[in-house]
């Protein structure tokens, strides 16, 4: 099977994976949850019900350095009344006058809700401590270029505990690094349209050195919240959100334009709850309970397919009319496993497959993971587009074979029986872990284990299916994945581009536990 890459070489200029957006949330150890400050309180004699006059001295410290901080760099700090307001409007708007050299851009603040604590005495335990509650208070967002990072901001509370919420984009940090090696290339927005050396920047892409950014952030919380030199503490910093993008940059409008539409209102329909698991490397059961879904909109920038699993998705949509990027978003890093050194209570440790760490040094295993998502969804959707090398295939699993004198007739599918054949082997629990006869009896109800033993050898001998050796487990081929997934779809991409043409600008599709 032939991706998308490799059949419109000639239409491409260049292909990059890359982290996107990147949002880290910084805590302050002993701060960041009610027992820790109730102890730290404790420690420095420090009644509970004091805790506001502890706070507030802390507040007006941030203030004053904010205020200080935009008085040296001859800004006036600009207060966020509407809630309607983007910011990223402004700091545009800014920068086209400004320029993109580093230094300080802007600083906003506004009145959002934080989390805190208050104090509390229990009557029937008598004990006296702090508990969570939500609050509002002043926020600044210290918007900046680094040389490194490229435009970040840094969302600074001025009441505690003091959580930090920084922001960069890794397409601005690897701008960065190509301009260290001389490499010339344009970026608009957040997208490379252009780049001298796309294999070169692929290679810096896969080089991200988490130690490198955790310096940096630990810059930006010195300068923009100064208070932690006062208790001699350094944040402890966490994966909120990562972006990850594969981009495939075509040379002309059109030639995306071609293959696009097609693309986006198919799979609207053709996706499936299995097929979600299987791009993010899950396996579903029947115990899942988040929801899942497919969410078709338009938009200003144009048309855009979102699938949905918990608190991951992947979405594919263009930019610019010449990059059609495949995009996946994790909101919890811990929806993911993978195999890592996991520490036990009695102080042994082991490696074995485990949730991952929201920790920012999960950052590099979490690449590999998002990269692998968006090649996942990058084969499917070269099988829907493929069409006419799919009806070859499809023909030629259609006629008789015979192995070892014995003849073993094709496959239909428009017959009942050979359909829920193909269901069954192409669903997406089986891409990871492969299927057993037993696991085909649940899904083939009424047959035998020897029929299904048939069916497999059936399968085999068009060479549908692999076995591993020394196993009874079998795996689709890449011959097999690509016939099937044509073949299932075959109704739907004829009839479905002609009625998807009709679809209202949105079109949504929830799949129920």
């Amino acid at each position: 099977m032939k991706l998308l890459t490799e059949r419109y070489a000639g239409r491409i200029l260049g292909t990059l994976s890359c982290y996107d957006r990147i949002l880290i949330q910084g805590t302050l150890p002993g701060f960041c949850y009610a027992d820790g400050m109730t102890s730290f309180l404790n420690a420095n004699n420090i009644r509970i019900f004091d805790y506001p006059r502890f706070a507030e001295p802390l507040r007006n410290e941030l203030r004053e350095s904010a205020e200080q901080i935009a008085k040296e760099n001859g800004l006036e700090i600009e207060f966020i009344r509407k809630k309607n307001f983007r910011k990223e409007d402004r700091i545009q708007g800014i920068l086209e006058k400004r320029g993109n050299h580093p230094g300080l851009v802007h600083i906003f603040s506004a009145m959002e809700p934080c989390p805190s604590y208050k104090p509390w005495h229990n009557k029937q335990t008598h004990r006296t401590y702090l508990k969570p509650t939500e609050g509002k208070c002043l926020h600044y967002y210290f918007y900046f270029i680094d040389e490194e990072l490229g435009l970040c901001y840094v969302r600074v509370p001025t009441w505690c505990p003091f959580r930090l919420q920084i922001y960069f984009n890794g397409h601005n940090w690897l701008a960065a690094a190509l301009r260290k090696q001389g490499i010339k290339y344009t970026l608009i927005d957040n997208a490379f349209v252009n780049i001298d050396s796309f294999t070169t920047a692929q290679n810096l892409s896969h080089e991200l050195i988490v130690a490198i950014i955790h310096r940096r952030l630990d810059t930006f919380a010195e300068r923009c919240c100064p208070i932690i030199k006062r208790f001699n503490l350094s944040y402890h910093w966490s994966i909120m959100q990562a972006e990850y993008a594969t981009d495939i940059v075509f040379k002309r409008q059109q030639d995306l334009q071609l293959i696009y539409g097609h693309l986006t209102r198919t799979a609207i329909h053709t996706v499936k709850p299995d097929n979600i698991a299987t791009f993010l490397g899950r396996k579903l059961n029947g115990n899942y309970q988040d929801e899942m879904g497919n969410n078709f909109n338009t938009r200003i920038e144009g048309t855009r397919i979102k699938h949905t699993m918990g608190s991951v998705s992947i979405k594919m949509y263009d930019k610019f009319g010449l990059i059609l990027r495949i995009e996946t978003t994790v909101n919890d890093v811990s929806f993911f496993k993978h195999y890592r050194k996991v520490e036990h209570r009695d102080g042994t440790h082991s490696e074995k497959w485990a949730q991952m760490k929201k920790g920012i040094y999960s950052l590099s295993a979490l690449q590999k993971l998002l990269l692998a998502a968006n090649h996942r969804y990058l084969q499917f959707i070269s099988a829907i587009d493929d069409v006419s090398v799919g009806i070859s295939k499809l023909n030629k699993i259609s006629k008789t074979v015979t192995e070892n004198d014995r003849s073993y007739k094709g496959f239909n599918f428009f017959t009942e029986d050979d359909q829920m054949v193909f269901e069954a082997i192409a669903s997406g629990q089986f891409n990871i872990s492969g299927f057993q006869n037993k696991h085909l009896r649940h899904k083939l109800w009424g047959k035998t284990s020897a029929q299904i033993s048939r069916t497999i050898k059936r399968l085999h001998a068009h060479g549908l299916i692999r076995k591993i050796g020394h196993t009874y487990k079998y795996y689709l081929t890449k011959f097999g994945y690509h016939v099937i997934t044509i073949g299932l779809k075959l109704k739907e991409l004829v009839i479905i581009p002609q009625l998807a043409a009709q679809l209202t600008p949105a079109c949504k599709t929830y799949f129920l536990p």
